[in-house]
Parts: C-alpha cells; structure tokens; sequence
C-alpha cells in the first residue's frame, strides 16, 4: 500500500521528525525486569499503566504523614555521558531525592523517574533504569514508573537528563527537624563517597575545561581514571539514618548537597542556637584536594561548593552519640564527630566551621 498524499507531498510520519514509538516500548519492555527487583508488597500494579498505584501502609502508622522530594542529577550526566558509562548514574538520581526524604525521617516508599534524550536507545535506557533499580534497592523503595521522552531537535542524539520524584512515610509525631534539637546535641558526620552529585559545573569548569585533563587518564591519587571517579555513585544513607533514628533519640538530619556543610545544616539548627564544628575531625577524600589544586580554588569556595567529605549529618543527643556512630559503623558508614550545638551568641551563624583540615 503507498503512502498517502497530500497537496504538500508525501505524508509526514512521527518518525520522520526523529520519534521512534517502537525504540520507547522497547525500552519499556527492558526496564520492567529492572523495576520488578525493587518491587515492595505494597506496589498494585507494574510498568504501563497510566498511573502507578501504592497502597500506602497506614496499619504500620497511628498517624502517618507523606513525604516527597523531586530532583535530578544535574551535569553529571555530562561526565556519564563523555565517558561512556551509564550503569551507576541512577543511583546518583535515587540518593538526591531518598535522603533528603529520609532527612525528615521519612521511609522512601516509591520513586518514579524522568528520563529526557534526544534519540532513544533502549539498551542505554535499560542500563541508566538498572542503576536506578540498585538505588532503589538500596533505600529500601519501589520504582513504581516513569517516563521516557525523545527530543530530537532540543538535545543531540547522545544527550539525556534525569530527574525523579520520590515519596515516602513519617509519623506525625516523629518527624524530624529543628525544633527538635537542643544545645548539648552532638552533630555527627557520614563520609561521603565523593563529590556526589553536586558542584560538577565547577568540577568540569576546573579539570576539563581550565586544566583540560582527560577523563579516561589514570589518576594515581585515585587508583584508577579521572572519569571512574568522577562518577563514583553517591552513597545513599537512607536506610543506615533509619536504622539511627529507631534506637536513638535523634533530632535532625542534614543532607549535604548544593550549598555544603554549612547551608545545609543551618537548614535544621534553629534560631539562637549554633552548630560549632572543627575541620579537624575529618580529612576531605583526595578528590577535593584534587580539584582545589588544578583550579586553585579557595576554601571558602569548595566548601560551599562541594560536600568535603561528608555527606550526611546526624544532630543527636549527647547520651545517644556513641550508639549512633556504633550503629552507622555497623552498616559500613565511616563517621566523624564534627562538633556540638550550641547557645549562639548574638554574632554567631547558625553554624560556625573552625580550624583546618589535615592534609588539605
């Protein structure tokens, strides 16, 4: 059968505009074996339907509260995809959005993903979901759906973003957060696995484009390339901060992203009171020293930049520290006892960071 016609010649098709509906089933059909290993009872359906469906547990709760948080990956992407590897950029999309969940106190229940490029190519599509199935599996949630688009004309072939939206559970009464923290409390660092997912403007800014190293260079500081460790996935606490808040009398978590450890943790000290911490209590992964170096980038810049090394913060009551760093040890999280809070005086941040870093 030929091809209609019309007065402007041969008949458009979405295909010819660069969309392909076959290549985004297809995708579908490999993502739902990946979506099927984080699935939790409570899930109804799988992949395909036009919403996904959760029954929320509410026999689990006396009086539950839901929690959500939406993110992306940022330009990370662009070093997954210069790099050519594109299995742990999901987990990356995951732990942005599960831990700050988990800051609250929330349980992640379901994440739904977003993922944008300009040609589809099932088997890369498979491979970013599988990173974002692990991520799951590692916070303990469902990857109940998502979407994936084609946008030929807006972004080149090769080209992607992510973002998700996750949600999640707390008891009212257990909700963590500023009003619960008190002087005396001690704030406790987790180390992070790298840079994580924030300040990869600067980091490509610094190496790339300034010091025009290349990503597939070994690293002897590293053990291995530039790029493996740029894409270091980052470590998703939420299931090791879970475990703290239920044996410990836990008052704030802080997650460490875009801003640093003073922004962010100022976010749960509240007024009249200030989160004094000592540089000295933890040395910053080699990485940092590696970026300040090729860009001389002053310290105020890379801590407000980067994560430095820590990627979570606990503020817990002083009888309650020593069980919690036991258990995060426990769950292979290193810890660092960064400093107490404090009564401010008038002139005092909501967090103030003294001394100087070993080695840095």
């Amino acid at each position: 059968m030929t091809e209609a016609r019309t007065s402007f010649g041969s008949g458009a098709t979405y295909a010819g505009s660069g969309v392909s509906i076959q290549a985004g089933e297809d995708a579908v059909e490999l993502i739902k074996p990946w979506a099927g290993k984080t699935r939790r009872p409570e899930v109804l359906d799988g992949l395909g339907g036009f919403a996904s469906l959760f029954r929320l547990p509410i026999h689990k709760y006396r009086d539950p509260i839901l929690a959500s948080s939406s993110d992306g990956v940022g330009t990370k992407t662009a070093v997954a995809q210069a790099v050519g590897k594109h299995d742990t950029i999901g987990i990356d999309l995951v732990a942005m959005v599960v831990d700050d969940l988990v800051a609250c106190g929330a349980e992640p229940l379901f994440l739904q993903d977003y993922i944008a490029t300009g040609k589809i190519v099932p088997e890369r599509i498979s491979t970013i979901v599988s990173g974002i199935a692990e991520g799951c599996v590692q916070a303990g949630c469902s990857l109940v759906g998502g979407e994936t688009a084609e946008h030929p004309g807006l972004m080149a072939a090769d080209d992607y973003d992510l973002a998700s939206m996750a949600v999640g559970v707390v008891e009212a009464d257990a909700i963590l957060g500023p009003d619960r923290v008190r002087a005396g409390d001690v704030v406790i660092g987790m180390e992070s696995s790298g840079v994580h997912s924030n300040g990869f403007s600067m980091v490509r800014h610094v190496l790339l484009d300034l010091a025009r190293l290349s990503l597939d260079g070994h690293v002897e500081e590293f053990g291995r390339t530039l790029g493996e460790e740029l894409l270091e996935p980052c470590r998703i606490y939420a299931l090791s901060c879970l475990a703290v808040a239920r044996d410990t009398d836990t008052h704030a978590f802080a997650h460490i992203t875009g801003g640093g450890l003073v922004n962010n943790l100022a976010r749960v000290i509240p007024a009249g009171l200030t989160a004094r911490l000592d540089r000295r209590s933890w040395t910053p992964l080699p990485v940092f020293n590696y970026i300040a170096g090729h860009g001389r980038v002053p310290r105020p810049e890379m801590e407000k930049a980067f994560n430095m090394g820590v990627g979570m913060v606990a503020v817990i009551p002083a009888d309650d520290a020593d069980r919690a760093m036991a258990i995060l040890t426990a769950k292979h999280v290193p810890t660092y006892a960064l400093g107490t809070v404090e009564v401010s005086s008038r002139d005092d941040a909501r967090v103030v960071l003294e001394g100087d870093h070993p080695r840095f």
